[in-house]
């Protein structure tokens, strides 16, 4: 008599499946035990979850395609964080990716969790045949302003690029820059290049602030990262303003 494997058993043969068409399912279809159907829907859900990051992905990739074919090599997307906190740096990143690099599940660095980031960061870095990360200051912020400062950051980003880009993707903004480029609104979840420029820059400067909040306990910019939350404002009011603070940010100004 033939023994009968084991749930455990089963899902262990079932984390070694690698693609929806795998005869494994279609056997485990005559399983009637509950256990087991539910492990064929649950493994089914995450091969078409996989399906469609991967599909995003090849969107992802249509200004990259498009530039390519056209005898581009070094495209780097660009793309800034930071324009609207009360405190901190505005940061800029510029990322030239590889023509075989492949990551389903990049996206808008927003959209991703602190964790997932992180984790994306590391990958980009690794692969990419070029990055470059610019830091605007608060007190420079204040000097030429927020939309000149986010500039200045992606700017300086590109020109540290090694090789140098020899095309632009760029979130958004219109820079004056002796590349070619395309500017795109949304860029961050149209393109891969601008996804990985902001999953940089996110991670970057979110990893500035944390070590701001060791410096400033009182303000939570381990959890707000300079953003106006509640906890900031009370803050504010109780303790005053810090170097990293921008003065000509209301309430901020108000208060100098």
């Amino acid at each position: 008599m033939k023994v009968q494997q084991t749930i455990a058993e089963i899902e262990q043969m079932l984390n070694k499946v690698t693609a929806l068409d795998d005869p494994l399912f279609e056997r485990l279809e005559h399983d009637e035990r509950k256990g087991v159907q539910q492990l064929i829907h649950k493994f089914r859900k995450q091969f078409e979850a996989q399906r469609l990051l991967e599909e995003k992905f090849l969107e992802m990739n249509v200004f990259e395609k498009k530039y390519r074919v056209e005898g581009y090599h070094y495209i780097a997307g660009v793309d800034e964080v930071g324009r609207g906190p009360l405190a901190g740096p505005v940061v800029a990143a510029a990322v030239i990716l590889p023509k075989d690099f492949f990551l389903p599940g990049i996206d808008d660095s927003k959209r991703l969790t602190n964790l997932k980031r992180q984790e994306y960061a590391e990958i980009i870095k690794e692969k990419a045949v070029a990055v470059g990360i610019s830091f605007i200051s608060a007190e420079e912020i204040d000097r030429i302003n927020i939309y000149e400062a986010t500039k200045k950051a992606m700017m300086s980003a590109i020109l540290s690029l090694n090789p140098q880009p020899d095309f632009l993707l760029i979130d958004a903004m219109k820079l004056e820059m002796p590349y070619p480029s395309e500017s795109i609104i949304k860029g961050d979840a149209k393109s891969v290049s601008i996804a990985a420029a902001s999953i940089i820059a996110k991670t970057a400067r979110d990893n500035w602030m944390t070590e701001m909040a060791a410096d400033y306990p009182d303000y939570g910019f381990d959890r707000n990262m300079g953003y106006g939350t509640l906890e900031h404002l009370q803050a504010l009011e109780r303790k005053g303003i810090t170097p990293c603070h921008r003065k000509s940010f209301a309430p901020i100004k108000e208060m100098t």
